[in-house]
């Protein structure tokens, strides 16, 4: 101790000044529960990555299950307003601000396998619709399913009048489509609403049998269908971004593109075993529909991208640059 405050005193008597910054801890809040798999599959290893990559100048400290606020829809809008300084969302859930992006989900122009490296490929197509925050990941998702309370949906007919929670506006366009009324509600009410009776079905990936207990209020899934990839989002604060130096904010970019493939890994690989673990749950049942079936399915979905591009299109967008990059035109 009189060591530190001799050493102390001859620096300042000698006009010198001792450093003595702290790293610099980024708060991310994560709305899914402490136990999903993105947890230990990827955020956690984006925290780890932006660490090693800064000599632990900067660190990333998770809170999850909703600490720094409940509800995932305001998980975009905790990044812009610095509640949070990195964030994990939807663009679905505010999709006013991000209708290029939402372009992706619809059906037919990403493969569940290679989306994530057909996002960022044409990443320049979308940037603008982050200029509020700093994107840091954005990943494709698993294809989504209908988990179904207690009416199997094999045929167009089957559905009819159902009310099935979509994920975002233009899932709830394709339910219209297919003649069903389109529910929107964020993830974690889905349980409750399934329950109670609230919604007939959900439309959401495989996932969703053990991470959010859906196989235990669900009797049916159907698969097989052409319907929405659901993109995911890590999104940073701006001003919490621009006060990183320049090495630090590259490390924090190059650790978000590598958490974009891994979280994309991961949710493909539960979401799979979502599927066979529904299939191997007493009462259940896994429905493929005939191929008949799916094509009507299929043929509705389809007339919904049309649809959607003219909307965007309408907006001053250029929608049609964004659907020919991504379908390979």
């Amino acid at each position: 101790m009189g060591l530190v405050t001799n050493l102390t005193g001859a620096a300042l008597a000698l006009g010198l000044t001792i450093s003595t910054a702290a790293a610099e801890e980024l708060k991310f809040a994560n709305f899914m529960p402490a136990g999903h798999p993105y947890v230990t599959g990827a955020f956690q290893p984006f925290a780890d990555m932006v660490a090693e990559k800064t000599g632990g100048d900067v660190t990333v400290k998770l809170f999850s299950g909703g600490e720094l606020g409940p509800g995932p829809v305001e998980q975009y809008a905790r990044a812009v307003d610095g509640v949070a300084d990195l964030s994990i969302g939807l663009p679905g859930y505010t999709a006013s601000n991000f209708p290029l992006t939402l372009l992706s989900e619809l059906p037919g122009l990403l493969d569940e396998a290679t989306g994530t490296k057909e996002l960022w490929d044409n990443i320049d197509l979308f940037k603008d619709e982050y200029r509020r925050v700093q994107l840091v990941s954005l990943w494709s998702n698993a294809a989504n399913l209908l988990y179904m309370r207690d009416k199997p949906v094999r045929t167009l007919d089957d559905i009819q009048g159902l009310k099935i929670r979509v994920p975002s506006r233009n899932a709830g366009l394709i339910v219209e489509a297919w003649g069903a009324t389109p529910v929107s509600m964020p993830v974690p009410e889905i349980y409750n609403a399934m329950q109670t009776g609230v919604i007939d079905g959900a439309m959401i990936d495989g996932t969703a049998t053990k991470a959010f207990k859906l196989g235990e209020v669900s009797q049916y899934l159907t698969v097989g269908l052409q319907t929405t990839i659901s993109p995911f989002f890590i999104v940073m604060n701006r001003d919490a971004f621009r006060a990183l130096s320049d090495d630090q904010q590259a490390a924090v970019l190059a650790a978000g593109r590598e958490a974009s493939d891994m979280a994309n890994a991961v949710q493909l690989a539960v979401a799979a075993k979502g599927i066979s673990g529904f299939a191997e749950m007493a009462g259940k049942e896994v429905i493929t529909p005939d191929a008949e079936a799916i094509a009507a399915f299929d043929a509705r979905a389809a007339s919904v991208v049309a649809e959607v591009v003219k909307s965007v299109q309408a907006e001053g967008l250029n929608a049609s640059a964004v659907v020919d990059a991504l379908s390979g035109e």
